[in-house]
């Protein structure tokens, strides 16, 4: 397994190079950021200091180079509205977004794999086919518009619920989150369930259909033969077989809701990643829009790895080859 996790940090390696050119060439070549912070009537000795003070003024693969050079060291550049290095912007809102992701993570999984084996276990009852219908009506509503009806319902007409923003915040073991104060929860609660809506579907219905599959199987024929009870041979037996695609698809929505949450922190002001790379874009920000995309490159690469090595430990039949065959 050794031998496969550093074959794989060495292919990620190439992959993060690939992608810090894409990034960084297709960043650069869109507009320019001078038109947006410099006054329109400065003169053009003004706009030429702006220019060299921002690092513009060189050939695009000499500021390549020094990214690539200063990204070894960590270094991604500096925000050019903040004025402070890019990555440490993005990971002064990376926590906001890490607890909404995790906390959509956590609902999709708390309610898709339990109502997904229960639809797969009584297909035919009247509860399995609300749970499927909903599922689809959780496919196919757009989030933005999910999102504000909530705020619609939930924030303006019952008033159980804040609108917007993260609330209070928590420390407990040194750590600060809004998830430990009930007010910080309360701002948690919709943006949440609006980001985990569409994964609750999907992993409803990957969980609906490996119970479908698996149920009707020798292995679970023998099993009852053995004497075991159905409780044991759902949770044990039939569980372990159907969590593999289901750890597969938890594994990439990971990424996912992190990576694309952008609309869900918009529409209820969450003071996340998605947010500060909407306003980085609007502001022409290269620098935090370049590191913030690497980071979630990033962020994709480990992830795989990781779901890679828990197939092995759900399955041992999967073997991680070291061989690379």
């Amino acid at each position: 397994m050794s031998v496969f996790i550093i074959r794989r940090l060495s292919q990620s390696a190439l992959v993060l190079l690939i992608m810090s050119l894409l990034v960084f060439f297709g960043v650069f070549a869109i507009g320019d950021p001078i038109e947006i912070f410099i006054a329109a009537d400065a003169d053009q000795a003004e706009r030429e200091r702006a220019i060299a003070a921002l690092g513009l003024d060189k050939p695009i693969w000499l500021q390549y180079f020094f990214f690539l050079s200063n990204a070894l060291a960590g270094d991604l550049g500096r925000s050019f509205v903040f004025n402070i290095p890019a990555i440490d912007l993005i990971l002064l809102r990376l926590p906001a977004t890490l607890e909404l992701a995790f906390c959509a993570v956590f609902l999709s999984v708390a309610f898709g794999i339990p109502l997904g084996m229960y639809a797969g276990y009584r297909p035919e009852s009247r509860a399995a086919k609300t749970i499927m219908a909903t599922s689809i009506a959780g496919f196919s509503l757009p989030t933005f518009w999910v999102g504000l009806m909530m705020i619609l319902v939930f924030a303006v007409e019952l008033g159980w619920l804040p609108a917007s923003g993260r609330g209070e915040l928590g420390s407990f073991l040194g750590i600060q989150s809004s998830l430990f104060t009930l007010n910080g929860l309360a701002h948690l609660a919709l943006p949440a369930l609006n980001l985990a809506l569409f994964n609750i579907s999907l992993v409803i219905r990957l969980t609906r259909a490996g119970m479908r599959e698996n149920m009707p199987m020798d292995y679970v024929k023998f099993a009852r033969a053995k004497g075991l009870t159905q409780r044991r041979v759902v949770f044990v037996h039939v569980m372990k077989n159907i969590m593999i695609p289901v750890v597969t698809v938890i594994g990439l929505e990971i990424g996912q809701v992190i990576a694309f949450a952008v609309v869900t922190e918009t529409i209820f002001a969450w003071p996340g990643m998605g947010k500060l790379i909407i306003d980085s874009i609007n502001n022409l920000d290269r620098p935090v829009i370049v590191a913030y995309l690497l980071i979630i490159v990033l962020m994709f690469i480990m992830i795989n790895l990781v779901v890679d090595v828990l197939y092995s430990v759900l399955d041992p039949r999967v073997r991680l080859s070291d061989t690379g065959k």
